[in-house]
């Protein structure tokens, strides 16, 4: 009899309210716990670790000429993934792709950041990885937001116009040279770029460690990939706003 209405309760869910809890789809599941948050923020920051680098190697192409740059960027609207998919079509699904990997990157950090506060973290690292993982937690935040200002200008300066007095739609190389010709707008987009490099630095060093590749053997590997990339990332856009106001870039 005692079997019998064990049995009935586990069919009815609960052997009290006699109500089954509906399993949530495994991906929503698994992103409603720290881990998942850990893995989203991991992989979102990889789609825009590669988007930065790639974003930083086009806008080089200004160091050619208006030519090369103008090209490149008619190419981007145009000609990308062209014939296969028609224009502007490649351009838009990575703009989603990305505006997807930014909220949800946002998103994970600010639950993160509240999960954190509630309870107490689990050390699981190394005494070396806690170090740098704590400093990256606190720094994080604050690049984080910068950059997002930064971005938020960027976009409204470089490709809305908004913010460019002379904007000229196609005309990239005009509108670098006339938009960072301007000292505080160059002062900004140097500010916004060591905000980013740092950003990245942390963001690299721990998406490892979010993936569960948390090895001592690879700490050392893992800090030169860290410090390669932001430093890459750093120079390259960095070198923009100096080269124009220098003059080495100009109309």
């Amino acid at each position: 009899m005692a079997q019998a209405t064990t049995r009935r309760a586990s069919v009815g869910g609960t052997a009290t309210g006699g109500t089954q809890r509906t399993r949530r789809p495994f991906l929503v599941e698994l992103y409603g716990s720290a881990v998942g948050k850990k893995y989203a923020m991991a992989i979102s920051g990889i789609v825009g670790m590669g988007y930065v680098f790639a974003h930083m190697v086009g806008n080089l192409k200004m160091y050619f000429g208006p030519e090369y740059l103008d090209e490149y960027a008619e190419w981007l609207r145009t000609g990308l993934l062209h014939p296969i998919l028609p224009n502007t079509w490649a351009l838009w699904l990575m703009r989603i792709v990305l505006i997807a990997a930014l909220v949800v990157h946002v998103h994970a950090a600010y639950a993160l950041t509240v999960m954190n506060r509630r309870a107490r973290p689990v050390r699981y690292q190394s005494a070396r990885d806690y170090v740098v993982a704590n400093f990256a937690s606190r720094t994080m935040r604050v690049t984080g937001i910068i950059v997002l200002i930064f971005l938020a200008w960027h976009l409204a300066d470089l490709t809305w116009g908004w913010v460019n007095p002379d904007f000229v739609r196609g005309a990239v190389y005009r509108n670098v040279d006339a938009s960072l010709s301007r000292w505080p707008v160059a002062l900004l987009y140097i500010v916004g770029n060591v905000a980013l490099a740092v950003h990245l630095f942390h963001g690299a060093w721990s998406l490892f460690q979010s993936l569960g590749w948390n090895n001592p053997r690879f700490n050392a590997a893992r800090r030169q990939f860290a410090v390669a990339f932001a430093a890459i990332v750093l120079i390259g856009n960095v070198s923009m706003p100096v080269a124009v106001l220098a003059g080495v870039v100009d109309l």
